[in-house]
């Protein structure tokens, strides 16, 4: 049995959830669009906490090769 902690790799979160009872959508905040509004039920949201894996929002662009004049 493997007995890694996976909490520590879990980050509090600030995130909007639908205020909807019977809608389970959610989304992190830095994710959200600007109104506020539910993308499934397009109800409104509201803030809340969640643990979560953090995500990187950008992905580090590869160096680019230099252009070599016979490649095609």
């Amino acid at each position: 049995m493997s007995t890694t902690n996976t909490t520590s790799e879990l980050k509090p979160t600030k995130i909007l959830k639908c205020k909807n009872a019977e809608c389970k959508a959610w989304v992190r905040d830095e994710f959200a669009q600007e109104d506020q509004t539910c993308p499934i039920c397009k109800g409104p949201m509201m803030r809340s906490m969640r643990h979560l894996p953090a995500v990187q929002n950008k992905v580090p662009s590869k160096p680019r090769k230099p252009k070599n004049e016979f490649d095609i």
